[in-house]
């Protein structure tokens, strides 16, 4: 099949002639753009604030976690490439699904998958106003009353950027990425300087800890001393997969990129084959880097049951004490790239369901701007967003959305399966394109994918806190999933795209 063959399905598939190219997205993002955009979708807010709790639950075992969790999802990557790489027009990897599950399976994987990045999105948005705060907090301003103004500000701005055209997306988020990046770059060589000179510190009060981090040194021993697999029993190594698997959320996003991509069978494979060196160096290498430093047994809860983050920890360590507004500055850059991120992934899907839909309130959501973005499906997906200063105002509907904003995450675990098992559709199916972008040995790997994203499931009712999300993810199954098939059955995937 040819590139322009594809093209051409791709449109029928859209709901649109061969020959319509009026309602089609621009493909104004580079490969710089792209590139930058897959790391910037590897580094969220949690490797920040979050690995702080992730070291005191395992170790330093918790770097053999990161890396086998890295490894299945570069494996989901490399499915979503391959089927992105043989039909590039589409706006999002949910496509297929429908195509090679069924109608029902693809509307319930599309609504789904939309309705998770919103409930995402408010909880990102949340984030940005309290990290803002806190920022500000260092330097004596307390701004927790102006926290809804400074939230609705945030997502305006991004709004406006999603709304000018997906080039000025693709430079947010490299300049995003840049800001991450240096960090973490400046963490690991803090870290090897401090361990080449052997450098001695002294007891600590870290910014938000209860308690004085004892006196130490920088070095190896700081790693192997006490070294177990499961220091705090098995149970807890177990739950860490679920930690870590959650800090890769959304690395998926790179794909849902294509469609917008100038040139997108060169930039694809290159993105998606550099996943397992971005998790190495950003992840395996900032962990390593900071228990090099911070001895990883000495990683204490707050009495609230937070964690300190370990990046302000070893800058302060190495005697940098304006490193906590460093920090806190750059996770306010992570949580609004994730947030632009969300946002523009939104409207995508949102704009692919509409456009899909036979419905009349849906289908004015399915038309790109003079601009050639989805516009309508964008402002539609930011009102929602924008819901969440109102939804923490109010404390009866703020605990029922934390139970919803935790079983979202345990939701998208059942688009990472169904999208798996499209996957295997597509390779037994005609469409598939042995001169492609192939998955090595898919047998193996497609189905090793499947069984560890069932794992990860069967994590969540190890712990109380995760139990529930992990019942309301079956439910969601079962009546949304149930209703989806039945209300298509019987139908060809192309009845829905028509």
């Amino acid at each position: 099949m040819t590139e322009s063959d594809n093209g051409e399905n791709a449109n029928m598939a859209s709901g649109g002639s061969a020959g319509e190219e009026t309602n089609q997205l621009e493909r104004g993002l580079s490969n710089r753009h792209v590139q930058f955009i897959a790391i910037g979708g590897t580094i969220g807010t949690g490797l920040f604030l979050g690995s702080g709790k992730s070291i005191a639950l395992t170790g330093p075992s918790i770097i053999l976690v990161y890396i086998l969790v890295g490894v299945m999802m570069f494996l989901l990557m490399r499915a979503i490439g391959e089927l992105m790489y043989h039909d590039p027009d589409q706006h999002t990897f949910i496509n297929f699904i429908g195509r090679y599950l069924g109608p029902g399976w693809g509307h319930f994987a599309g609504w789904t998958y939309w309705i998770v990045l919103i409930l995402m999105g408010l909880s990102e948005i949340t984030a940005v106003g309290t990290y803002f705060v806190t920022f500000f907090d260092t330097f004596g301003y307390d701004l927790r009353k102006w926290q809804p103004l400074i939230e609705v500000c945030f997502l305006a701005v991004l709004a406006i950027i999603n709304l000018i055209a997906v080039k000025a997306f693709g430079e947010t988020e490299f300049w995003f990425s840049m800001i991450k990046i240096t960090l973490i770059v400046c963490l690991i060589v803090t870290a090897l300087v401090m361990v080449f000179l052997g450098y001695h510190y002294p007891a600590v009060q870290i910014h938000g800890v209860d308690h004085v981090s004892p006196a130490g040194h920088a070095g190896f021993d700081n790693i192997v001393s006490g070294l177990s697999m499961a220091p705090n029993g098995w149970l807890a190594f177990l739950m860490s997969f679920q930690m870590v698997f959650f800090a890769y959320e959304m690395i998926e996003f790179v794909g849902v990129t294509v469609s917008e991509t100038k040139n997108p069978r060169k930039v694809l494979p290159k993105a998606i084959n550099e996943i397992i060196m971005r998790i190495l160096i950003f992840y395996v290498g900032a962990l390593v880097a900071i228990m090099l430093i911070v001895p990883w047994h000495t990683f204490k809860p707050n009495k609230d049951g937070s964690f300190a983050s370990p990046f302000i920890m070893v800058f302060q360590y190495a005697g940098l004490n304006w490193a906590s507004a460093l920090v806190f500055f750059v996770v306010i850059t992570a949580a609004s790239s994730a947030l632009n991120s969300l946002l523009y992934s939104a409207g995508r899907h949102l704009f692919q369901l509409a456009e899909v839909s036979s419905s009349s309130v849906l289908r004015p959501l399915g038309v790109v701007s003079k601009r050639k973005v989805p516009a309508r499906a964008i402002v539609v997906s930011a009102c929602f967003i924008l819901l969440s200063p109102i939804i923490n105002a109010i404390p009866q509907i703020s605990n029922v959305f934390v139970l919803f904003s935790s079983a979202s995450s345990a939701v998208i675990i059942f688009v990472y399966v169904l999208t798996m098992i499209a996957h295997q559709r597509y390779r037994q199916s005609a469409d598939f394109d042995a001169d492609g972008f192939v998955m090595p040995a898919y047998k193996f790997t497609n189905t090793l994918t499947i069984i560890f994203f069932v794992f990860i499931y069967v994590t969540l009712f190890l712990s109380s806190d995760t139990r529930g999300s992990a019942i309301a993810g079956l439910i969601w199954l079962v009546l949304f999933g149930g209703y989806s098939v039945i209300r298509y059955r019987g139908k060809e995937a192309v009845d829905l795209l028509n």
